[in-house]
């Protein structure tokens, strides 16, 4: 969550499932939500620390959380959907609803309103004795804004008050009594309107104050604890895209969505290594072609959040020297000859008893988009990238949207796991 615009619109879902206000319902079968790509980025090597700000984000909320940082006043850190690229979502709250657009993350738990277009207080709207201070960045703070430049350390904040009330996530499917955070103040938001988080609710431990040691379930806990959906789960779906706004995303809460992947899942426990374990977390190793071994099984988190996919120091180096790529400055990701691309391997991901093949073409970034990052419109670039610490250190990759644009995901909070599978764009060569 791991957290940091123009927007394109949305489109609400039409679904054909309800819940009836009374807690005794029937399951529902999946209930799947469109949502939009933005690529929002401003060149340079911008989308690249954005990312390595995330994965630094994340390893701090699990320092704040055990060195008993969390007192009643606290900010806490957590992560957010990466502003290079967003994804969105039209949401309503309260009766009758306001619409508001949230970004969709799988690497944060609060879900928040009124950071661009007010909160507005309907029959449904009932505050709470707690307030909510989360910041979405590369660092936590309190009281006044640090000084160093915001170019530098990505801080987005929201500090506000908790409600509960009606969520409308489509006109048949309303989840009642959804804590929500109401922004007061917000840093960093300005497009739009708040966050819809979907990772674990343990993340929101700390970010209520008094009520410092409460977990707020989750929009997908509430759906499964209301009789809404058959599984605590929500599965995630992107295909490959080369423009820059396009509505290329899938939500399925409650189950799965088999016209948007192919084979089977396969379904891998939670890691139990800190950090990781703190978020949507797996052990995993990766391979060059067909002996290369890039990184040894180890920890590391799956994260809408994160644009590329990011590797422990020592195993960036090997895929450097693998690939002989080298550093670009003005992008920050790593370059290769049109000579080298074509000679380029695979990259295997080992995870469960399963290894999942990314492409060659998946390991580039669209070539179309070269502009969007500050590079040149010839160029191939790499979106492997360098996640700033050494293998050892409990978070060592995140795969992110790259990776996952490729392979189908499902984040199930039920049974502790997570799913993955090939799609029918896993081969694509549009990059």
């Amino acid at each position: 969550m791991f957290p940091t615009a123009s927007l394109t619109a949305f489109n609400f879902l039409l679904l054909a499932v309800g819940i009836a206000a009374d807690p005794i319902v029937i399951r529902q079968a999946p209930v799947s939500l469109p949502f939009a790509r933005h690529l929002n980025a401003t060149g340079s090597n911008d989308l690249v620390r954005k990312d390595q700000a995330r994965a630094k984000n994340l390893v701090a909320v699990c320092e704040a959380k055990e060195s008993g940082a969390l007192g009643p006043d606290a900010i806490v850190s957590v992560g957010v959907t990466n502003i290079g690229v967003i994804y969105q979502a039209n949401v309503g709250v309260g009766n009758p609803a306001t619409s508001y657009t949230l970004l969709i993350d799988t690497g944060s738990s609060n879900t928040w309103v009124g950071a661009g277009k007010p909160y507005i207080k309907t029959k449904t709207s009932v505050q709470t004795p707690n307030n909510v201070s989360v910041t979405y960045g590369s660092g936590s703070f309190s009281g006044d804004f640090p000084t160093s430049p915001p170019s530098l350390i990505y801080l987005h904040t929201l500090l506000g008050t908790e409600f509960t009330d009606t969520v409308t996530v489509a006109p048949s499917l309303v989840i009642p009594r959804q804590s929500i955070g109401v922004a007061s103040n917000s840093t960093g938001f300005e497009g739009f309107d708040g966050i819809l988080g979907i990772g674990p609710s343990d993340l929101t431990i700390g970010t209520l104050s008094p009520a410092v040691n409460t977990s707020i379930p989750t929009v997908t806990d509430n759906l499964f604890s209301q009789g809404a959906i058959a599984s605590d789960l929500v599965s995630v779906s992107f295909e490959p895209t080369t423009t820059s706004s396009i509505k290329n995303g899938e939500l399925t809460f409650g189950g799965t969505d088999p016209t948007k992947f192919t084979g089977k899942i396969t379904f891998i426990p939670l890691t139990t290594t800190h950090p990781s374990s703190e978020f949507w977390g797996i052990d995993q190793s990766i391979r060059y072609g067909a002996s290369t071994t890039i990184l040894t099984t180890t920890a590391g988190v799956v994260d809408t959040g994160t644009t590329f996919i990011l590797i422990a120091t020592d195993a960036f180096n090997r895929y450097c020297t693998a690939t002989g790529a080298v550093l670009d400055p003005a992008t920050g990701l790593l370059r290769i000859t049109p000579a080298q691309f074509a000679n380029l391997e695979p990259l295997f991901f080992t995870t469960g008893d399963r290894t999942f093949e990314l492409t060659p073409n998946a390991q580039i970034w669209p070539r179309a988009l070269n502009a969007f990052i500050g590079g040149t419109t010839d160029s191939i670039y790499l979106v492997v990238n360098d996640i700033g610490t050494p293998t050892g250190a409990g978070l060592d990759f995140i795969n992110g949207y790259t990776f996952l644009e490729r392979f189908y995901s499902v984040f199930d909070t039920g049974k502790h796991r997570i799913g993955l599978a090939t799609t029918p764009f896993t081969k694509a060569t549009c990059n």
